[in-house]
């Protein structure tokens, strides 16, 4: 299946390394890549990609923010969130924003190219679920914290430092 797909992080080389990630899908194009959240909403309205995929940190407003403010647009992109934060509060924020999904950025390599054919078919995905009730044992549970080497191995893993 062809798409159009849009990138928007404030790091190049986290963009490079999505950009080698979905490499291995040829028929999905990638049609634009943006620094801020401003940039991404300018990017999706002129773009009009299938799926963006959003940084939640970035100068300006954030990746949330951007989130929503594209799904305003009502261009039907699908929204997937990039982030090194790894919690369940993210991903209920991340829901509570209208994205279709979440991706942590430690896990790109093997959660990518899955969220995205997920999100293309209509589905959502999200690696990490929102907080369920408090008695319930599993969100007794913390989520594990991200780590730079985690983040670093990712990079290097991918070969996106070229």
């Amino acid at each position: 299946m062809s798409a159009k797909i849009l990138i928007v992080d404030d790091h190049y080389v986290v963009r490079q390394g999505v950009r080698a990630i979905l490499a291995e899908r040829p028929e999905w194009e990638i049609c634009g890549e943006a620094a801020t959240g401003e940039e991404a909403v300018d990017a999706a309205t002129t773009l009009r990609p299938d799926v963006v995929i959003l940084d939640v940190t970035m100068p300006g407003i954030s990746g949330l923010d951007a989130a929503s403010r594209i799904i305003a647009l009502g261009t039907g992109a699908r929204i997937l969130i990039f982030t090194m934060h790894e919690s369940q509060r993210m991903a209920a924020d991340v829901r509570e924003a209208g994205a279709h999904g979440l991706v942590q950025k430690s896990q790109a390599a093997r959660d990518l190219i899955l969220a995205v054919e997920r999100l293309l078919a209509g589905d959502t995905f999200f690696a990490i679920e929102p907080e369920v009730q408090p008695d319930d044992k599993k969100a007794a549970k913390a989520a594990p914290n991200s780590s730079l080497s985690s983040y670093a191995s990712f990079c290097f893993a991918r070969s996106c430092f070229v």
